[in-house]
């Protein structure tokens, strides 16, 4: 039976993603109530700017004030949609203590502080979702916290900004440089007027802190996340890569160790066989691959961004949520149990691809392939190519440490006959 008094939400923030939950809300509202079991009204939308245009909502419902907004105590459920840190934290706090629970697309603000919001919705009775935190429209957060909790994840790894697999996407297959194709990105719109937080990998940081916290009952804060941007990646990687089978992608991983006694979460650029599903993911689209005991081997792809998709991913949470509220219950909240600790980037075991520039003369590869071996590194394959004394040198490696690799690199810049290390790029998806 269909309950009549609707369900009340507050509106904060109306950006591209506010604006078209507010839309969706109004066009579908029936349908949201079919799915929901009562109507859902939009009781307030708060905003910094009231004098700016947004069609479609009544004036009426507009306010600057939303601490007021999220303590009437008539509110059901509170969208976030701000960004950031503050306001958002207190907000969605003062949220909870007024009986409305929350539906955030705050990504930075879950990485952070997570640990604290979770406690606090458990403390009032409320919920916490945010499936429009990672991957846009992407079913990820669910399935991993729901569909999967049966299940041992021992991997998930995945592409989790656009604008990056739009640039790397373009470098790859146009043969553009870094600053040509980020140009291409910003023209389009998929990188902002300042991209720091996409191209030097912040934002996929704060997605693995919540998609690891998630995947291993265990809490993962974004200082915990190993972090490297893509910017200087160049068309000459791309070439190697291709010589190797390979494109390059900025990924996003989170592991079990081999023991299963600590969890590793990390984001940099990485080659990776095009027979690897990740390897086909073009423009500005995200795809999570996840791997599990049980389930094998999954993968999640579709839109990570924009107005649309994150919109659809909010409303999808309101549902949940709203039945919940009907039903006097709540969802699944924070679960870290199993407090495995977070090992440092030393200890994460991979392949890696170093180019060298060194002297074009004998005993120059005898020279760098003992340096190798003193720091514990296998060689698996070695290119040569030299011209007029000087020559370029491709190691790839087989597994091994990455504090082992660091070593290796630092000594090789030591010998007089290494000019340069021209690049440093981890194989991983094999």
């Amino acid at each position: 039976m269909m309950r009549t008094r609707p369900l009340k939400v507050a509106l904060l923030g109306c950006g591209v993603v506010g604006s078209e939950v507010a839309r969706i809300m109004t066009t579908h509202a029936d349908d949201l109530a079919a799915r929901i079991g009562a109507p859902v009204e939009l009781a307030g939308v708060a905003v910094r700017r009231p004098d700016k245009v947004r069609g479609g909502i009544p004036a009426e419902l507009i306010t600057t004030d939303a601490t007021a907004l999220v303590k009437r105590g008539d509110i059901d459920v509170a969208i976030e949609v701000i960004g950031g840190i503050e306001p958002a934290r207190t907000l969605i706090t003062t949220a909870f203590e007024h009986g409305a629970s929350v539906v955030s697309a705050n990504k930075a603000l879950l990485a952070q502080g997570g640990q604290a919001l979770h406690a606090a919705a458990e403390r009032h009775g409320q919920d916490l979702y945010y499936e429009a935190a990672v991957a846009g429209a992407i079913p990820l957060i669910r399935p991993l916290r729901e569909s999967l909790a049966g299940d041992k994840i021992n991997r998930v790894m995945g592409i989790v900004n656009g604008t990056t697999n739009f640039i790397l996407d373009k470098m790859d297959t146009s043969g553009a440089g870094y600053s040509e194709a980020l140009d291409e990105a910003t023209a389009l719109g998929y990188a902002e007027a300042d991209p720091t937080a996409d191209v030097e990998g912040f934002d996929a940081a704060a997605k693995a802190a919540i998609l690891a916290g998630i995947a291993f009952h265990t809490r993962v804060r974004l200082d915990d996340v190993y972090r490297e941007g893509m910017t200087e990646v160049t068309s000459a990687d791309f070439v190697s890569a291709a010589r190797m089978g390979c494109t390059i992608k900025l990924l996003a991983i989170c592991e079990r160790a081999a023991d299963g006694e600590s969890v590793t979460a990390r984001v940099h650029p990485a080659m990776i066989p095009l027979s690897h599903p990740l390897a086909s993911v073009r423009e500005a689209y995200n795809a999570v691959f996840v791997e599990a005991e049980a389930a094998g081997r999954l993968m999640f792809y579709g839109p990570g961004a924009g107005g649309s998709p994150t919109a659809s991913a909010v409303l999808g949470d309101l549902v949940a949520v709203c039945r919940n509220k009907l039903n006097e219950a709540t969802g699944p909240g924070e679960s870290a149990y199993s407090r495995l600790p977070v090992s440092s980037m030393g200890d994460v075991v991979t392949r890696y691809h170093i180019s060298l520039d060194v002297a074009d003369k004998p005993g120059v590869l005898a020279q760098v392939a003992t340096v190798f071996a003193e720091h514990g590194v296998s060689i698996d394959t070695v290119r040569q190519t030299g011209k007029d004394g000087e020559a370029s040198l491709v190691v790839v490696t087989h597994r091994a440490p990455d504090a082992a690799l660091s070593g290796t690199v630092e000594a090789l810049r030591k010998l007089d006959t290494v000019r340069g290390v021209a690049s440093i790029m981890r194989v991983e998806g094999e």
